[in-house]
C-alpha cells in the first residue's frame, strides 16, 4: 500500500512539473484535492483516525508508567544499594515483554487503521472522479 501511494504521488508530481500549463494545472489539481479532502466520507475517516490515535496513544504510555512505578518500588526496597539495583533491574527485565507487547499492539492497530483510512480515501477520490466525469460529460 505504501508503495502505491508513493507511486501515485510521484506520478502526480511528475505530471504537474512536466506540464506546460505548470502553475495553472497545479492550481486545478490542488483545488480538486481540496474538494476531495473536504468530502464527508474523507472527513469521517479523518475523525476516526484522530479518535483511534487518541485511544491508542494512551495504551503504551500507561504500560510504560506501570513499569516505571514497579521499577521505582523495587529500587526503593530495603537492602544494600547493590540489592536494590538488582531488584530494579530484575523488575525492568520482567516488564520489558509487557512494554514490547504494548508497542507491537499499538503499532499493528495504527497500521490497520491507516490502511483502512487510505482505502476509504481512495474510494472517495474515485467517487469524486466519477462525479467530475459525469458533470463534465453532461456539459
Amino acid at each position: 500500500m505504501r508503495g502505491k501511494v508513493g507511486l501515485v504521488i510521484g506520478l502526480a508530481a511528475g505530471y504537474v512539473l512536466g506540464t506546460r500549463a505548470g502553475r495553472e494545472r497545479y492550481e486545478q489539481i490542488k483545488a480538486q484535492a481540496q474538494k476531495v479532502w473536504n468530502l464527508d466520507p474523507v472527513q469521517q475517516q479523518v475523525e476516526k483516525v484522530r479518535e483511534f490515535a487518541k485511544s491508542s496513544a494512551m495504551a503504551l504510555p500507561s504500560t510504560l508508567w506501570d513499569t516505571a512505578v514497579k521499577v521505582g518500588k523495587a529500587a526503593s526496597t530495603k537492602g544494600t544499594p547493590g540489592e536494590r539495583l538488582d531488584a530494579a533491574l530484575k523488575v525492568g527485565q520482567e516488564q520489558a515483554d509487557d512494554v514490547g507487547a504494548a508497542a507491537k499492539t499499538t503499532s499493528r492497530a495504527v497500521k490497520v487503521a491507516a490502511e483502512d483510512v487510505a482505502e476509504d480515501v481512495k474510494d472517495a477520490v474515485d467517487e469524486a472522479k466519477k462525479a467530475r466525469r459525469s458533470t463534465t460529460d453532461g456539459k
